[in-house]
C-alpha cells in the first residue's frame, strides 16, 4: 500500500505540475505558458523609425538583404553578432540607397521573425494539447492500479508491472512539462531578438545622417 501511495503522489504532482492546465487569464484553453498570448505582433511595436514604405515589402526579391534577414534572425548566431553584421551592412551602402534598403531589412526581419514566432506558438499549444491528453491517461492508468490492487486475487507481479509503467509514464510526463516551461519563453526570445535588431537599424541610420 505504501508503494502505491508513492505512485498516486507522483501522478498528483504531476498533474499539478506548471502546464498541464492552460493558463486561466489566456482565452484559449491550449495555451499553457504564463506568458500572455499574443498571436502576432505589429510592426509598431518593434520599430520607432520613419513608416516604412511599400516598396520595403518586395525585401524577398532582394538577395542581399534576403540573405541577411535569415542570417541575423537565426536565434544560432549571438545578437551582438547580428548587430554587428547589420552595423556593417550599412556603412557599406551608398547614402542614396542606405534609407530604401534599411527599410527593406526592417520589413524583412519583421515578416520572418513573426512567422517564426506564429509557428513556435502553434507548435507550443499542439504540445500542450498532448500534455492534457496524457494527463487524461495517467489518471486513467492510476485509477486501473488502484482497483487491481484492491482485489483479494491480484497478481502481485502484475500490480509491479503496471506500478513501474505508472511511474515511468509519470516521469516522461515531468519531463515534458520541464521542457514546455523552456519552449515558453520561446516567443518572447524572437521578440526580444527582433526589437533589438530593428533599434540596430535605427542607430545605423541616424549614424549616417
Amino acid at each position: 500500500m505504501a508503494r502505491m501511495s508513492l505512485v498516486r503522489s507522483l501522478v498528483v504532482v504531476a498533474l499539478l505540475a506548471p502546464g498541464v492546465k492552460a493558463n486561466a487569464a489566456n482565452a484559449d484553453p491550449d495555451w499553457p505558458c504564463i506568458q500572455r498570448k499574443v498571436p502576432q505582433l505589429s510592426l509598431g511595436q518593434i520599430w520607432n523609425g520613419p513608416e516604412l514604405p511599400s516598396a520595403a515589402k518586395d525585401w524577398s526579391k532582394d538577395p542581399a538583404i534576403s540573405a541577411l534577414v535569415e542570417e541575423v534572425a537565426a536565434r544560432r548566431m549571438p545578437i551582438a553578432e547580428a548587430q554587428k553584421k547589420i552595423r556593417d551592412f550599412a556603412a557599406a551602402m551608398p547614402a542614396e540607397q542606405l534609407a530604401p534598403k534599411m527599410a527593406m531589412l526592417v520589413q524583412g526581419m519583421f515578416d520572418h521573425m513573426d512567422a517564426e514566432r506564429s509557428h513556435v506558438m502553434s507548435g507550443i499549444s499542439r504540445y500542450a494539447h498532448k500534455q492534457l491528453q496524457m494527463a487524461a491517461e495517467l489518471r486513467k492508468e492510476a485509477s486501473g492500479v488502484d482497483a487491481l490492487q484492491a482485489k483479494p486475487d491480484a497478481d502481485p507481479d502484475e500490480v509491479e508491472r503496471r506500478t513501474e509503467q505508472l511511474k515511468f509514464a509519470t516521469r516522461i510526463f515531468n519531463e515534458r512539462v520541464q521542457s514546455l516551461t523552456y519552449v515558453c519563453d520561446v516567443p518572447t526570445i524572437i521578440e526580444q531578438r527582433l526589437y533589438q535588431l530593428s533599434k540596430t537599424v535605427s542607430e545605423a541610420l541616424a549614424a549616417k545622417k
